[in-house]
């Protein structure tokens, strides 16, 4: 079977979808835009409402094969862009009438199947980790990165406690052979961490959660995509991020705390800190996370966290300190091979 043909019969499931279209209301209309289009799960169920629009980016090319269907199915009330949301301020227009704009960080179903892309553990397809528009391949990290910044991408990137380890397994198995495919990495950081135990996981996620963050610098586009969608959202719309590991969920909790009333006071016994320019106003402090139910039918959702802020009428301002926050995560995604 020919890759085409599999990823035509893999199966798409949209995470937490009707969580989220309870929170967006989209069947009293208005414009959404979908910052991660995949499969076109999110966008399909906002159409289904007539007096919807929708707006969808996706990075990777391979998601306008969905993006071609929704286009015919409703030429009129969905655009599709291949870009960044990092670039959310050079295509959508702050004067439309905006509802939500929604980020789902996960991998889609179509990207994990794919062989040639090089995200599964078992994919014997060339080493790639691309979600698209991208500067590098995983290949390249692999293979040519200096030893001690692998290392620490490995650790910082993947919380990964064995980073040093692995980054020396793969230094000395590259200076015999290249690393061509991920199921050959795979076995190299399984044997690195062949006398830690009990693993609910595969022991090599970590290490392929860190280097797929790196090669698509995953954290400059969310810190980007949430401080250029927060600049386009009227009064009332909603921003709505769905994450799927640690580091992705810290900093969209972090961000909606600073621009909220959220923030944690440093003592009980000062007065409660009040910032005149809130920009959000939270409904629920808490993530949402998926139903039994539908972890047991999509088990990839285990992971998923939704938080979602409601926006006021107040003007964007820069808090410098957000960045600062996440400057280690930022100075490691600057990194030139």
């Amino acid at each position: 079977m020919n890759a085409t043909m599999q990823l035509e019969k893999t199966k798409h499931h949209p995470v937490m979808l009707d969580e989220i279209l309870s929170i967006i209301s989209p069947q009293h209309g208005g414009t959404f835009v979908d910052c991660t289009l995949g499969g076109g799960g999110y966008s399909r169920a906002i159409l289904k409402h007539p007096n919807t629009k929708v707006i969808a980016l996706d990075r990777d090319g391979l998601a306008k094969k969905h993006a071609d269907k929704l286009k015919k199915e409703f030429p009129t009330r969905f655009d599709f862009i291949e870009d960044k949301f990092s670039n959310l301020n050079q295509i959508i227009k702050s004067n439309l009438n905006l509802k939500a704009i929604i980020f789902d960080l996960g991998l889609s179903s179509y990207q994990l199947s794919d062989n040639q892309r090089g995200f599964s553990f078992q994919s014997n397809g060339f080493l790639n980790m691309e979600m698209g528009l991208n500067e590098c391949k995983a290949y390249d990290v692999v293979n040519t990165l200096e030893k001690k910044y692998l290392a620490n991408i490995i650790k910082i990137l993947g919380d990964e406690k064995d980073g040093k380890i692995i980054a020396n397994k793969i230094a000395n198995y590259r200076s015999l052979k290249k690393i061509k495919t991920s199921e050959e990495l795979a076995s190299i950081i399984k044997e690195a961490k062949t006398k830690r135990r009990g693993y609910s996981k595969n022991p090599a996620t970590k290490t392929f959660q860190a280097i797929r963050i790196f090669v698509n610098k995953e954290i400059t586009e969310l810190i980007s995509g949430l401080i250029e969608a927060t600049k386009l959202l009227p009064k009332e719309a909603i921003l709505l991020v769905v994450s799927f590991h640690s580091i992705e969920d810290k900093i969209v909790k972090n961000f909606l705390n600073l621009y909220s009333n959220s923030e944690k006071n440093p003592s009980r016994y000062l007065p409660i800190k009040i910032i005149d320019k809130n920009l959000f106003k939270i409904p629920f402090k808490k993530f949402q996370i998926p139903s039994k139910m539908e972890i047991k039918k999509n088990v990839r959702s285990r992971s998923a966290k939704l938080r979602y802020a409601i926006r006021n009428e107040k003007s964007f301002f820069l808090q410098e300190e957000f960045k600062k926050m996440f400057s280690r995560y930022l100075s490691l995604e600057d990194l030139v091979l």
